[in-house]
């Protein structure tokens, strides 16, 4: 039983290559759009995504609304989230937290820390200042019409449950996301 936990406790903080290196996701935030990609080629088009209230640009702290732009990677996946499905990224990247400790947001541990954990293939840190727990989500029981109307995560990237139950087929943990 021990030996169980701990291997489930290390498959949730580390992530691996995706099996096709050249698979991946670009986030287009202001055309509202996820293309999955096998290196240039766009294999597929999702449209009608929904982004953070704030917006999409640099996050500036937790609670900010804003869907941050950048290179992540898939980092867990939440088969049993509220919202159907969770992708969570590895956000803040070492870029999120070099650009946080020149502008004096968090300090040397913390930049540190998040460093570390992408040196290691680890998640970073989800509890700072920049805040954490960003990822790709489904409706779950929300009202579609919302997320037809207007943009109303707290920073994630929103599909509807039918989007990303076909998504969950083509992406794994370790799969790369651009945002922007």
């Amino acid at each position: 039983m021990m030996r169980f936990f701990l291997l489930l406790s290390l498959s949730l903080v580390s992530f691996s290559a995706p099996a096709e290196p050249d698979v991946w996701l670009l986030i287009d935030t202001h055309a509202r759009k996820i293309q999955v990609k096998k290196g240039e080629q766009t294999l597929e088009t999702l449209d009608s995504i929904a982004i953070g209230r704030g917006g999409a640009g640099s996050k500036r702290h937790r609670g900010d609304n804003i869907t941050p732009f950048g290179s992540y990677r898939i980092g867990w996946v939440g088969k049993k989230s509220g919202f159907r499905r969770f992708f969570g990224l590895t956000y803040p990247s070492a870029e999120d937290a070099e650009n946080a400790l020149r502008k004096q947001v968090i300090d040397r541990t913390t930049y540190e820390r998040i460093v570390t954990a992408h040196q290691f293939n680890q998640i970073p840190p989800q509890n700072t200042v920049l805040g954490g727990q960003i990822g790709i989500h489904g409706l779950g029981n929300a009202d579609s019409r919302i997320h037809q109307t207007f943009d109303w995560t707290h920073g994630c990237i929103a599909l509807t449950n039918t989007q990303i139950d076909h998504l969950s087929q083509l992406v794994e943990t370790g799969t790369v996301v651009k945002i922007k």
